[in-house]
């Protein structure tokens, strides 16, 4: 369809423009910088996921046509974790370098965060075409270590979580699948590299 990429384009930018409509209308409660961190943090979280799920389902499902998608669903991943770094930098640390310093040495989770995002800036900056010819194999190597950020991105969800672990678990289950299938598949493509030389 002509209008596909469109559509998913507005699609993945409609959880952004429902946080701040909610915020602008006060339904985000009392405490609304905690609200868009939190809710921001939360669909940067499923971009992550969506992005790792598109090779797998493509190769489970038999739907080439989802690899159109993975860039843009990789690049709103980068999108909503900048947000949401933007809104801890406001609310949270007031962009204040000292109190940066100081969650950043006491708060684990913090850092971990943060390393993420880090990770996640030259995967975003890269995520074309032009990058890819110029890098030749090293860009396969570097937007590999998506599958570091993922793992760092559920070591910050587990250690920010205080009571309810319902969902944390729902979404470390759901990475873990995803990291294992492509173990496997990595497994497997080396087996198959040895035995045909």
């Amino acid at each position: 369809m002509r209008y596909q990429k469109p559509i998913v384009f507005f699609l993945c930018l409609l959880p952004f423009i429902v946080l701040l409509y909610q915020a602008m209308t006060g339904q985000l409660g009392a405490d609304i910088g905690k609200e868009l961190v939190l809710g921001s943090g939360i669909w940067a979280l499923r971009f992550l996921l969506f992005t790792l799920m598109v090779t797998p389902l493509r190769q489970l499902l038999n739907l080439s046509s989802l690899l159109r998608y993975r860039r843009m669903l990789g690049l709103y991943t980068w999108f909503y974790a900048s947000v949401h770094m933007l809104f801890v930098l406001t609310y949270l640390l007031g962009w204040s370098a000292a109190i940066f310093v100081e969650e950043f040495a006491e708060r684990p989770y913090m850092a971990v965060g943060i390393i993420a995002w880090l990770m996640l800036v030259p995967l975003g900056l890269t995520s074309n075409r032009w990058s890819q010819r110029k890098l030749k194999h090293r860009w396969k190597s570097l937007h590999q270590s998506i599958y570091v950020i993922a793992i760092l991105v559920c070591a910050h969800f587990i250690w920010l979580v205080r009571s309810d672990y319902g969902e944390v678990l729902f979404y470390c289950v759901l990475f873990a699948l995803v990291l294992l299938y492509r173990l496997k598949a990595y497994f497997s493509q080396k087996q198959s590299s040895v035995a045909t030389n």
